[in-house]
């Protein structure tokens, strides 16, 4: 333990990166703040953290997939899903409105990125430092004993990012966007936000479950702006009617995370966070490294996108039937909704080749417990933190420089 103390505190005095973005262990909590010891006690509690998973465990969930795989959608239906994607989601959140879905004040807790440096306190640095020096025996305990599932090495290179390898099934959907109207990017001038020094922007913003948790925290932040998007409409509308938006602080639009040529409402390159939780998923994998590019471009030199998602063999993608799959790893739901399992090489790939420099990356696997119906469950999520690389401003400087000496 004294070994573990001395390497943390070296990394923290070392390091040349802010402390915020030294975010490559394990959070404490809430992660990590619950550890199943003693199997006899595991309907004590609703969730355990850090669950192991056995060879038998790992077994089934593999056998599960290989089995609710075997029938794929027909390419027909495959084609209406993706080009009806955001009519679902609307008929979704005209049923459901702003009810299904809690909100995630676990936020600024894994993310601490969300607020800008200055207001976090200084109570807060001094426990997320504890937080990292706890965390590496926890990491140390993982690494020993957690067992890699072997679907998680190279499968990246094998399933998305590239039609090598696909179905021509898969590599129809690359073709879709030649359909739209390419618009041209944004001048740059007064905009939403233009006078904000630290931004953020919410993908996939749904009815406002981090919205509105991210806004009450930047309440005694005014030079802070966060923008959020979401491709259904009718999302927007719930949040835009919410007793808590405050257009002096919040702009919230319609927009297709997919269409690359439509323009966003500011300028390349302001933005200081880029929030992007459970909607990577939603996209068909032919588009994801498209996706991650554009979002990649919105970001500061500097700046984080921060991600959380699906991981492989989660409860989730084990409970779809016969018939439910579009390609592997990614199925539809019964109303109309997509959702695709993530692995940790996967994400590492996918941000890495968007030029982001990888801060953090880790399968979160719990044990969910119904204790009423004394039911086990395996949850399992991806969460990552990537960082514009700093020199990209020095770059720029030297490029800006050339361009005078030549006038």
């Amino acid at each position: 333990m004294n070994m573990i103390w001395r390497n943390s505190i070296s990394c923290l005095r070392l390091g040349k990166v802010p402390h915020r973005y030294q975010s490559g262990y394990h959070p404490v909590a809430p992660l990590g703040s619950r550890i199943l010891t003693d199997p006899a006690k595991v309907f004590e509690h609703n969730m355990w953290d850090h669950m192991q998973w056995s060879k038998e465990e790992a077994a089934a969930a593999r056998k599960k997939v290989k089995e609710n795989s075997a029938v794929r959608v027909l390419l027909k239906e495959q084609v209406k899903y993706e080009r009806e994607a955001s009519k679902y989601w609307d008929t979704f959140y005209k049923i459901h409105k702003n009810k299904f879905f809690k909100d995630r004040n676990w936020l600024l807790r894994e993310f601490p990125e969300i607020l800008p440096v200055d207001q976090k306190p200084e109570e807060k640095a001094r426990e997320s430092s504890w937080d990292l020096v706890n965390t590496s025996a926890t990491n140390c305990f993982s690494r020993m004993h957690c067992p890699t599932m072997p679907e998680e090495k190279n499968h990246y290179e094998k399933s998305s990012g590239s039609s090598e390898g696909q179905s021509e099934t898969e590599s129809d959907f690359s073709n879709l966007d030649s359909e739209k109207h390419k618009k041209g990017p944004m001048k740059t001038g007064l905009f939403p936000g233009s006078n904000a020094t630290f931004r953020i922007l919410e993908v996939g913003c749904g009815a406002g479950n981090s919205v509105f948790p991210i806004l009450n925290t930047l309440q005694n932040s005014p030079e802070s702006f966060l923008y959020c998007c979401d491709f259904a409409s009718g999302a927007v509308e719930l949040i835009k009617s919410h007793s808590s938006y405050r257009a002096a602080q919040c702009f919230a639009f319609v927009h297709d995370v997919c269409d690359d040529g439509l323009p966003y409402p500011f300028p390349d390159g302001i933005l200081d966070v880029i929030l992007l939780v459970f909607v990577l998923s939603s996209i068909h994998p032919d588009r994801m490294q498209g996706v991650v590019n554009r979002l990649s471009k919105l970001l500061k030199p500097g700046g984080m996108l921060l991600f959380r998602d699906y991981g492989r063999y989660d409860k989730t993608q084990l409970r779809f039937k016969k018939g439910r799959c579009l390609s592997e790893n990614f199925y539809v739901r019964g109303d109309g909704t997509r959702a695709y399992f993530f692995t940790k090489g996967e994400v590492h790939s996918m941000f890495c080749k968007a030029s982001l420099d990888e801060k953090q990356n880790l399968v979160d696997r719990r044990l969910q417990v119904n204790r009423k119906k004394q039911v086990k469950m395996h949850r399992v999520w991806v969460q990552g933190k990537f960082q514009k690389p700093l020199h990209q401003t020095q770059n720029s400087s030297n490029m800006v420089s050339t361009l005078l000496s030549q006038d």
